[in-house]
């Protein structure tokens, strides 16, 4: 058999495709999973059902649903921003990338980029919903829909050139634990790039259903260039990099109607210089590097 990237997400068995590329099964056949609408979901099982314990798992089932990840927005500053956020992620690949892991995600951006371009991009997501949108909206060879959760990721070691994990770390119970899960995937040299909001202030509402402070955008965490640094393993802290960038003035200024004609490098050094004059950023990443 040829080498697979697939894992099962319970035991570790090594998952390989059939012949009709429509069933991922262990060697001796033992445990199954099939294709579905272009997806194969890996979740985690339990005496032959998926565990009760992710609750998260309903709750962005339904966000997945209600919020249409693929529709075109409506603010073009939102758009601006959007566009901008994808180029600083993409400025930190590789110069060559085999296969590219996209957590969560969401409006499958990172496939559009790499359509046609020669890498595998897996896009995945907890959801059904956003996997199976991505292989209808960029169905070329190579791409891949999966349904699968980061803390029982169903990947080998030493697979991923590339993994983005766009605006997710927030949302997540244990952000240590997910980038703990996240950095053994990486091949050596491939690079792990998290982005985030910037020292955000997080707001809660009283739930009326539950009685229970709940965050606004479900985001549980807030991260400073220091404390997002600190979630990495020791060795690896000194090797990681760190950057604010998207200053929020700019932002509410409305600067997009003319930003938005510079090139990506020329609007980064605007974006420094507003930055340096005034220190409100919106985002922050942080990119670790495997030797």
């Amino acid at each position: 058999m040829t080498k697979s990237v697939f894992q099962a997400p319970d035991s570790g068995d090594t998952l390989y495709w059939s012949p009709s590329g429509e069933i991922l099964s262990s060697e001796d056949g033992s445990i199954t999973y099939v294709l579905d609408k272009g997806v194969v979901r890996l979740l985690p099982k339990k005496d032959g059902e998926e565990s009760p314990s992710f609750d998260y798992q309903d709750h962005y089932q339904k966000d997945a649903e209600v919020f249409d990840y693929f529709a075109t927005w409506e603010d073009p500053a939102a758009v601006h921003e959007n566009e901008r956020l994808h180029q600083m992620i993409l400025a930190q690949a590789p110069i060559k990338v085999g296969r590219i892991l996209d957590v969560g995600c969401g409006s499958a951006w990172v496939a559009a980029h790499f359509a046609n371009k020669g890498a595998e991009v897996y896009s995945m997501d907890i959801s059904t919903v956003n996997p199976e949108k991505a292989v209808v909206n960029y169905p070329f060879s190579g791409h891949y829909g999966v349904v699968a959760d980061v803390f029982h990721l169903p990947f080998q070691e030493n697979t991923f050139d590339l993994i983005v994990a766009s605006e997710i770390i927030e949302h997540v119970a244990d952000p240590a634990m997910f980038l703990a899960s996240l950095l053994p995937a990486l091949a050596p040299g491939g690079v792990l790039v998290v982005t985030t909001p910037h020292a955000e202030k997080l707001a809660y509402s009283l739930c009326i259903h539950c009685n229970q402070p709940t965050p606004h955008h479900a985001h549980l965490h807030s991260f400073t260039e220091a404390s997002i640094r600190e979630l990495l393993p020791v060795p690896l802290r000194a090797g990681a990099t760190t950057r604010t960038f998207m200053n929020k003035v700019l932002l509410h200024a409305r600067t997009h109607i003319l930003l938005k004609y510079l090139p990506f490098s020329l609007w980064r050094l605007i974006d420094r210089m507003a930055n340096v004059l005034i220190s409100k950023t919106a985002r922050l990443m942080l990119v670790v590097k495997r030797g």
